[in-house]
């Protein structure tokens, strides 16, 4: 069966053994049944450069490329993981793609994104993050001492999780229908496929001239579960998993 497999925002660590075992046990059955494997950002909880290098790091890396030995892997960064470079995916094997990523599948149209780009109305955040994604700026953070920069990594994991706390899940932590149609007009015939919002759900969406698309929003991984989107000649669906 043909099949091509979408996550994103697994935010593994090695405080997370749970989830880092779920995500290895996935990668084992998915590379003898998948097409291709496609991670759309936040694949760990923080990433301060690829010189960063730990032995779970390491561990990671390995299992990766050992799966892209035989199926391909393409990696989109995240908000957590945007500093994710050249080198780490030579050794994982992963394929890096932009931030925004148009695909045809079996005969069908997708654009693929984090989705953090989306979230519009938090201005804080875009802000930091159209500063973030200057290559100056990641020049001058990745020449920081690594401990610098591990202890700016846990600052921001902390505004994040501020933010949860006072934001929860109202509408500023989401995507902007005004964002969502402008890009997608951008691209006709295409649905869309993206994490980061933490709400898995399927969207229906018509633009002013009419043009129909489907919005996947991939599930989170958090404790002993996850989730993938699992695309096909059939069509696509969403899949649950869990440790046993």
């Amino acid at each position: 069966m043909n099949q091509t497999i979408f996550i994103a925002d697994l935010h593994l660590s090695e405080h997370s053994p749970e989830l880092t075992k779920l995500f290895l046990r996935q990668l084992h059955q998915w590379q003898n049944t998948a097409d291709a494997l496609y991670i759309l950002g936040d694949l760990f909880d923080a990433w301060v450069g690829d010189d960063d290098r730990t032995p779970f790091t390491d561990h990671i890396a390995a299992e990766l490329k050992a799966f892209a030995q035989h199926k391909p892997v393409y990696f989109i960064p995240g908000n957590r993981d945007f500093l994710l470079g050249q080198d780490f995916s030579s050794r994982s094997g992963m394929t890096l793609l932009p931030e925004q990523h148009p695909l045809t599948l079996y005969g069908r149209q997708y654009l693929l994104t984090h989705g953090d780009e989306l979230c519009t109305a938090d201005l804080p955040y875009m802000q930091f993050r159209a500063q973030s994604r200057q290559p100056q700026w990641q020049a001058a953070i990745l020449a920081k001492p690594l401990a610098e920069r591990r202890l700016l990594a846990q600052q921001i994991r902390q505004m994040s999780e501020r933010g949860k706390a006072e934001n929860g899940k109202s509408a500023v932590s989401d995507v902007t229908e005004e964002a969502v149609s402008a890009l997608m007009a951008q691209h006709p015939g295409a649905d869309l496929i993206h994490g980061h919002t933490h709400r898995p759900a399927t969207h229906q969406h018509t633009l002013p001239n009419d043009q129909s698309f489907t919005r996947f929003v991939l599930q989170d991984w958090y404790g002993k579960e996850g989730g993938c989107l699992v695309v096909s000649p059939e069509g696509v669906s969403a899949q649950h998993l869990a440790l046993d």
